[in-house]
């Protein structure tokens, strides 16, 4: 497969900071990114060959970690045809969603969705550097408009939304940018449902893959991505099954 990246005529330019910055995810640790230029859009194929090696979409911005004295943060996805959907707690969620309707819509503004942002934002994220949520913050970070990126969809049976998942497709997979729920639904651990539900769409299209953005070891905020094995790392320039000594 060919990494996709070179277009001669939409050629990417890759930046940098000159000085990095306090790291989000681990005390006492500096970060640093390579990112593409502002404005710079990638077709479908470079995108998708910059995910294969490590790079992430947030809003407009497409970055990869390049930190001055740390390379904690992998980049991590899902062989989605090898995760055991059947186990046991994986299948009682699935069995209590089996009536949700799940689809796939552009990102597009509604009250419904941002009301359902808002509330998980500052009832879940209240000591984060989102809070308080704002329509423009929503709209920057979730509604970016291109050919490849959705809002994966989950509602109840009656129509009401659970969750939404900011999503990317790729040719050889789905990025999950982002998901929020409304806390109402905290009980049916709807970002996990989220995850094994987009599983099995990715299934359903041919798509191997389930990126899951980054993993980092001892950051509690990722914690819940080793659930889904298994779980591949970018690793040294390759990608390489999750070891018991990476989590």
């Amino acid at each position: 497969m060919s990494d996709g990246i070179t277009d001669h005529s939409n050629e990417i330019q890759l930046l940098t900071l000159a000085e990095p910055y306090e790291c989000s995810y681990l005390p006492d640790e500096l970060a640093n990114s390579v990112f593409l230029g502002k404005g710079f859009n990638p077709s479908w194929g470079q995108y998708s060959g910059l995910s294969r090696i490590g790079f992430r979409r947030s809003g407009d911005h497409y970055y990869r970690p390049n930190c001055p004295n740390c390379n904690a943060c992998m980049s991590c996805r899902i062989i989605c045809n090898e995760i055991k959907l059947n186990k046991k707690s994986f299948k009682r969620l699935t069995n209590k969603a089996k009536d949700f309707i799940v689809s796939i819509e552009k990102p597009m503004f509604s009250t419904t969705q941002y009301d359902i942002y808002e509330k998980y934002i500052n009832s879940r994220h209240a000591n984060g550097d989102m809070y308080p949520a704002t329509i423009e913050q929503y709209k920057n970070f979730l509604l970016v408009q291109n050919d490849f990126s959705w809002l994966f969809t989950i509602k109840t049976a009656e129509g009401r939304l659970i969750s939404s998942t900011a999503i990317d497709i790729l040719d050889d997979g789905i990025s999950a940018i982002y998901t929020y729920f409304d806390p109402k639904f905290q009980e049916l651990s709807p970002g996990t449902l989220a995850v094994l539900l987009l599983c099995k769409h990715a299934i359903d299209q041919g798509l191997p893959y389930i990126y899951l953005g980054y993993w980092v070891k001892n950051s509690s905020k990722m914690s819940y991505k080793k659930r889904f094995q298994p779980l591949e790392l970018f690793k040294n320039d390759t990608w390489k099954p999750m070891t018991k000594a990476d989590m």
